[in-house]
């Protein structure tokens, strides 16, 4: 049971999150931001995208996450892959340092371990990678999300010189809610490797805003605002892991529900055993 007045600090964001409650009346005037990212220097470097994600028992989903960045690896863009952890999620670990071995062109594998109680409220890593990212963009991404052929240089494509603050994917292939027998889910489960997917397996969903996995942020607001920083409610370690309410509050700070962009190649592994009811 959590403490009461965590449940009314929750009540709070959530209700203000929704509009009811203006950002300066509780967070002051936030700072500034130019209208325009910052040019590439020197002009003619590739776009530098930095993708973060969080894991906590979904190694097996982690492995398609992963192995979409070994078997369709970046050729217009150039790529930091994060990934926070708990050293004690022992099958996380193994994955993580199968792929360390894996020498991708474009990409740069980059562990992050934290203690539980971090890494259960995702706001925590994803403001420390906001505060600490030297990206043109960041990607706020989840271990179910695969990047599969040419993603992410499309994307590259359409957010180089994109004037938004935040923009996310008009659509993704989701799967169908798998069971954690599934053969697909299984694939992934026994060992630490390579896995593909079928994107045939695999049926369109529309989104109307940036949320979950899909959040992409302006490298230059990623170092000034970070993620949710101005709330020290969403930055404080919790017993168990967190449902990412703080997504709606992230929109409500910046003020925007972000812009859609056309991004092929994605794709969203839906299951139903949840990580965060373990452990």
């Amino acid at each position: 049971m959590r403490p009461i007045g965590q449940k009314l600090q929750e009540t709070f964001w959530r209700i203000a999150a929704s509009g009811l409650v203006h950002r300066r009346w509780v967070l002051g005037r936030l700072p500034d931001l130019p209208a325009a990212p910052p040019p590439i220097d020197p002009p003619d470097r590739p776009l530098r995208i930095e993708i973060v994600s969080h894991c906590w028992r979904y190694h097996h989903l982690l492995a398609y996450h992963l192995s979409s960045l070994v078997l369709h690896p970046p050729r217009d863009c150039r790529v930091t892959m994060t990934v926070f952890y708990a050293p004690e999620d022992e099958a996380t670990s193994r994955m993580l340092e199968f792929f360390s071995e894996q020498k991708v062109p474009g990409v740069e594998w980059n562990w992050q371990p934290l203690v539980r109680g971090e890494l259960f409220r995702r706001a925590i890593g994803r403001n420390r990678a906001a505060l600490a990212t030297s990206a043109d963009w960041i990607w706020f991404s989840d271990c179910d999300v695969i990047f599969h052929d040419r993603a992410l240089d499309v994307a590259a494509g359409l957010l180089a010189d994109h004037p938004d603050l935040l923009c996310f994917p008009r659509e993704h292939g989701v799967s169908e809610l798998l069971d954690s027998d599934d053969p697909m889910l299984q694939e992934a489960a026994g060992r630490a490797g390579i896995v593909r997917i079928d994107p045939d397996a695999f049926s369109p969903e529309l989104r109307e805003k940036a949320v979950g996995g899909f959040q992409i942020l302006r490298g230059d607001a990623a170092r000034t605002l970070g993620y949710c920083a101005a709330i020290p409610f969403y930055q404080r370690p919790v017993n168990r892991w967190q449902k990412t309410h703080e997504d709606r509050t992230f929109r409500w700070i910046l003020a925007t529900n972000g812009t859609p962009l056309d991004i092929p190649g994605l794709y969203r592994i839906r299951h139903r055993a949840k990580g965060r009811k373990i452990g």
